[in-house]
This record gives C-alpha cells, sequence and structure tokens, in this order.
C-alpha cells in the first residue's frame, strides 16, 4: 500500500503490482507515463499508459489499493506539466 504521492502527470513511472496465480504470489511490473491523478482522499487513483509496438496499453489503479507494492520515479517531466489531465497523448503517436 502506498502512503504518500510523489509524482504527477506527464513523470515516467514503474509500477509493482502482486499478481496472485492459483496458490502462488508474483510481482508484475508496468512502465510507463502517468496521464492523470484523480479523486481525493481514499479514492484517489492514476492512469498509467505505455505503448509496445503500436499498442497503446492503460492501466488504472486504486493508490491505497492493497495489491501495489510501489511506485518509482524513473524519470521526472523535462519541464512540469501546465495540465492536471494529458489526454490529449492519447492521440500522438
Amino acid at each position: 500500500m502506498i502512503q504518500a504521492i510523489d509524482f504527477v502527470p506527464g513523470d515516467n513511472v514503474r509500477v509493482s503490482e502482486k499478481i496472485k496465480e492459483e496458490d502462488k504470489t508474483r510481482t508484475q511490473v508496468f512502465a510507463g507515463t502517468v496521464l492523470a491523478i484523480k479523486g481525493r482522499g481514499e479514492n484517489k487513483s492514476f492512469i498509467v499508459r505505455k505503448v509496445v509496438g503500436n499498442i497503446a496499453v492503460e492501466k488504472i489503479w486504486p493508490l491505497l489499493s492493497p495489491n501495489l507494492e510501489k511506485v518509482a520515479v524513473v524519470k521526472h517531466s523535462k519541464d512540469r506539466v501546465r495540465r492536471a489531465k494529458l489526454y490529449y497523448q492519447r492521440k500522438k503517436i
């Protein structure tokens, strides 16, 4: 469970998530760009987008999810973005 948020939209992050398969658990890493952070308090969630080949994949996680191990910032955006939601990146190639 993540307590403090130290990333903003536009940052590249690596999200480590616990995956339960039958009787085993493993950690899966999803790396991409943060598009948006929504909500307040316990309802806060964030969207991460990555492009593999020509296919874009987006995932949404609740910030207080027990399945999140950690969110590591790989790279902060060069200039802090001036928007809270970066949905315009969906149209970019």
